[in-house]
């Protein structure tokens, strides 16, 4: 779901704003009727100016015949190396929704960005490669530029590259390529070391020219808490499932 009608970041105007796709979703969900709904967006959303917007959510969709809940989790807590709280929407048909319970997480510390991209960095045998692993030693800040208005090849506002910075990161642009071998400065990350921040596989496939396949990472939802969440709600729906069978 389009972020800036509720992210802190921005005028938060919820409803007002011509981007809030939730009455859409609530639509949609009334036409086709699926036996469960997950939906994303910014921490902002659980404001408290934006309490009644999420109940009557809730009611909406509970006419319709679903339990609804609200929850932020954090994709730190799921192996992911960056500090991205994320707010989750899961509506579950109510004859379907006994046994879902929200994912915990991995019960791990995710890997630095250094070590999480000590491989990539190192491709063009950069001889900086293992001091600037020592260096980024933390998780990264949250990636930004899913937007056309913010989607440009950087790595986000001042205070976002500031955090950049001290992680040995220039976030002022992305690069083509690792550094080579006689590099000085700040490396720059590469497409596909932001699409490995934010959790992607290496294995996936980005389309597009730089800016626009850094589009495609910095706005997504981190896979890993995609996969946890719906791991849950599939567990829940087979389980209503066999519970039919077994009444059958």
């Amino acid at each position: 779901m389009p972020c800036p009608p509720f992210s802190r970041a921005g005028k938060q105007l919820g409803q007002d704003d011509d981007r809030d796709l939730f009455p859409e979703a609530v639509r949609i969900v009334d036409e086709c009727r699926p036996s469960a709904v997950m939906l994303e967006n910014v921490r902002g959303l659980l404001d408290t100016v934006f309490d009644e917007y999420r109940a009557k959510i809730i009611r909406d969709l509970k006419k319709l015949g679903y339990v609804a809940e609200w929850r932020l989790l954090n994709a730190s807590d799921f192996g992911v190396s960056q500090l991205r709280p994320r707010v989750l929407f899961v509506a579950i048909r109510k004859d379907l929704t006994e046994g879902f319970s929200w994912p915990e997480g991995t019960g791990r510390r995710p890997p630095t960005v250094g070590h999480l991209l000590y491989d990539l960095m190192a491709e063009r045998n950069w001889k900086g490669v293992k001091a600037w692993r020592e260096r980024a030693c933390d998780i990264a800040p949250t990636l930004v530029g899913g937007s056309k208005k913010h989607g440009g090849p950087d790595l986000g506002p001042t205070r976002a590259k500031r955090a950049w910075e001290s992680l040995g990161v220039d976030g002022k642009g992305l690069a083509d390529l690792a550094p080579d071998t006689d590099f000085v400065g700040l490396p720059r990350l590469t497409v596909r070391m932001a699409a490995r921040i934010q959790g992607f596989p290496d294995s996936w496939k980005l389309s597009g020219k730089k800016t626009a396949a850094y589009r495609q990472v910095g706005n997504a939802f981190p896979p890993p808490v995609a996969q946890a969440v719906g791991q849950q709600i599939a567990a829940a729906l087979f389980a209503a499932s066999k519970r039919k069978l077994q009444r059958a």
